[in-house]
């Protein structure tokens, strides 16, 4: 009987280690925001803007050939999360805008209209939600109260 155990911790326990299902499977998230202010990056009076459209796409790193595109919605809160079934570990995988419901904040914020994200298990990442950087558009004339704001964000020299 005490065989049977050694034999079977031997072969049967490694073979069950070694066939077990790899994850594969990730849920990228991100917010979308409006610039209220207009200053070309979030503040603290930026809002966030529910059913804006937003694509995950993938690409070939060599001949930036698309791999993978999928398309998602924010909630309520502005956020979206779309799962991703496989693995893109030699892939350049980027959320990208692309619309928002309000008409008055539909101007893409030039360099926050992507963001990358890693969807491959081959980077020391646990989790399998992957966080991009939040993307944004620009509101066509900026709300009041924000020259105020901004000043809070203005470096000075001494």
């Amino acid at each position: 009987m005490a065989r049977f155990f050694v034999l079977m911790a031997l072969f049967v326990l490694p073979a069950l280690v070694i066939a077990r299902p790899m994850k594969s499977s990730f849920i990228v998230q991100g917010r979308v925001y409006c610039d209220t202010c207009r200053a070309g990056f979030q503040t603290s009076a930026s809002t966030y803007i529910p059913g804006a459209r937003v694509r995950l796409e993938c690409r070939e790193r060599e001949s930036m050939e698309m791999t993978y595109s999928i398309d998602g919605m924010t909630d309520q809160r502005g956020t979206y999360k779309i799962p991703v079934p496989d693995d893109h570990e030699n892939e350049i995988c980027e959320m990208v805008l692309v619309s928002s419901p309000q008409m008055e904040c539909a101007t893409v914020v030039h360099h926050a209209d992507r963001a990358r994200v890693a969807l491959t298990h081959n980077n020391g990442i646990v989790s399998d939600t992957r966080y991009a950087n939040n993307l944004g558009f620009l509101k066509d004339a900026p709300m009041v109260g924000c020259s105020q704001l901004l000043k809070k964000y203005q470096e000075y020299d001494d």
